[in-house]
């Protein structure tokens, strides 16, 4: 009889004070997947996360820079697997899904499977957050294409080679944003599954701040979109610059055709300082534009460079 091929599955679980949900979310996904290992990262927490997750049962690790890109970037180069699953720490999500994701990811030998999430409880999905969600998704689309609608979810399924190509730049919370940035530039094969999405357990408190994680998302994204389009960005500001220099200078021409005067010489030198300025630019695109292509080309190669996985009910 042939044998089937059985991926060996890592669950991750960063963690910063979350002594009260630890135990609950280490239980869950070890009776949904009763073969993963479970691997909680704790990143200098105050409180007893580390000792409540280990006689949880789960294996406990210490990332010391603190920031969940940090630990994000410690998780995927330290543990080894077939089939990652990244999840939040704060009793969230539904441990009943993996399964599923799992599953889906496999069969359809995807590299991404995003838990999008649905609630119908007003405190575990705060409008703000919602808001800044649809927002950035949106903003991430348009620039590098539509595939995600919650592009922020904290749980996720990812294969090998999805974990073992990115590059991870991130501090903070900004870490989901290069997540799907990361798929979408590489044009991997993703998924979205519909999750429910739980309110935190008493005494539980989100770390994430809507503003000031919601602008570090930003600036991630205007980053990201520098580095990866770079031709559309610098684009954008030679047409900028040339606009304005044309806005500046029409009142000029207008005063030279009447009577072949340039009167105003600074608001000239100006708009001809603006139109060199846009074709810097414009250049500068050109240029970082045939840069990008070739890191991208090493990305993708680096990529492939790992091993896939084949579909559960495969023989090797």
């Amino acid at each position: 009889m042939t044998p089937v091929t059985v991926p060996r599955v890592a669950v991750l679980i960063p963690c910063f004070n979350e002594a009260v949900a630890i135990a609950s979310v280490v239980r869950a996904f070890a009776a949904s997947l009763p073969q993963a290992r479970i691997v909680v990262y704790d990143n200098n927490s105050t409180d007893d996360t580390a000792r409540i997750a280990r006689e949880a049962g789960a294996e406990v690790r210490r990332e010391r820079l603190q920031g969940k890109g940090h630990v994000v970037r410690r998780m995927f180069a330290d543990i080894d697997a077939d089939v990652f699953v990244m999840v939040d720490g704060d009793a969230t999500y539904d441990a009943g899904d993996a399964p599923a994701m799992i599953q889906r990811l496999c069969d359809e030998r995807l590299d991404l499977v995003v838990a999008s999430r649905s609630s119908d409880h007003a405190q575990a999905y705060r409008a703000g957050h919602q808001w800044g969600n649809r927002l950035l998704t949106g903003l991430v689309g348009w620039i590098f294409g539509r595939t995600f609608t919650d592009m922020l979810s904290g749980y996720r399924v990812m294969s090998r080679r999805y974990v073992k190509s990115f590059p991870a730049h991130a501090q903070g919370f900004e870490t989901e944003t290069e997540l799907a940035i990361h798929a979408l530039e590489l044009r991997m094969p993703v998924a979205e599954m519909p999750s429910r999405y739980s309110a935190r357990p008493e005494g539980s408190h989100s770390k994430l701040n809507t503003w000031r994680d919601g602008w570090r998302i930003f600036l991630t994204i205007v980053k990201l979109a520098k580095n990866g389009r770079p031709l559309a960005f610098f684009s954008v500001a030679c047409a900028l610059c040339v606009l304005l220099a044309v806005v500046l200078s029409l009142p000029l021409f207008e005063t030279y055709l009447a009577t072949g005067l340039v009167p105003r010489f600074p608001t000239a030198i100006l708009s001809a300082s603006l139109c060199l300025l846009g074709g810097v630019f414009l250049v500068c695109g050109l240029v970082l534009d045939t840069v990008t292509l070739g890191r991208r080309e090493q990305k993708y190669l680096a990529y492939l460079n790992q091993p896939g996985l084949p579909s559960a009910s495969d023989p090797r």
